[in-house]
């Protein structure tokens, strides 16, 4: 972790520019490997110690959160006509594309704002909200929900522990990691809840 905050010290003023960027990026599948929870956390943190206006910076990250998604969004969109065209020429088929849709009519709305806070998740969910053809002005209105909370909320808990807690950056790689642990539990939970629901529709469907 302490890569990234010596980066972003050395980028400076145009650290905003870079923080846009990945967390731009981070929208779409191919680069879900960039730091997305961290990233937030760290910048709030540096906030706090002046290296960044906290209202600037939770503006240019919630930005980049929502522009990213519109634009994976209409990633995915290419991808379904693509999909359709190919005539399930490629591992890409149609019945993964009806599969996903029942999906997203059930819990995509969750997916958007939950999604948010899960990694790979957060890569995926609006790439193939495209795909399925998701009402778009539900999706954006969903993606200004889940991008507020996401963006608004780790930064905001950077911002105020590195205020908070003599001498926070000491302790910020086990917070870090503290938050991507918790950052995992909605998905865990929304899992066991579909587990679970399937199995009771499938014993009912049974009797």
């Amino acid at each position: 972790m302490d890569y990234l905050v010596e980066f972003i010290k050395f980028a400076g003023y145009f650290g905003y520019v870079v923080l846009f960027l990945i967390i731009f990026l981070e929208s779409f599948p191919p680069t879900l490997f960039l730091p997305g929870d961290s990233l937030l956390f760290v910048s709030g943190f540096l906030a706090s110690q002046g290296y960044f206006n906290v209202s600037l910076l939770v503006l240019t990250l919630f930005l980049a959160s929502v522009v990213g998604y519109i634009f994976s969004y209409a990633m995915g969109k290419k991808l379904r006509e693509f999909i359709y065209r190919s005539n399930d020429k490629y591992w890409f088929k149609k019945k993964h594309i009806e599969y996903t849709e029942e999906f997203y009519k059930k819990y995509g709305t969750r997916t958007i704002v939950i999604g948010r806070f899960v990694p790979i998740v957060r890569s995926f969910s609006p790439t193939l909200a495209g795909a399925v053809d998701m009402d778009y002005k539900t999706f954006f209105k969903f993606v200004l929900i889940g991008g507020f909370l996401w963006t608004g909320g780790l930064t905001s808990i950077g911002f105020y522990l590195g205020r908070a807690i003599p001498h926070a950056e000491k302790f910020l790689t086990p917070i870090v990691l503290a938050i991507i642990f918790v950052s995992l539990i909605p998905a865990f939970g929304e899992y066991v809840f579909v587990r679970v629901k399937g199995i009771l529709d499938k014993r009912k469907i049974i009797k």
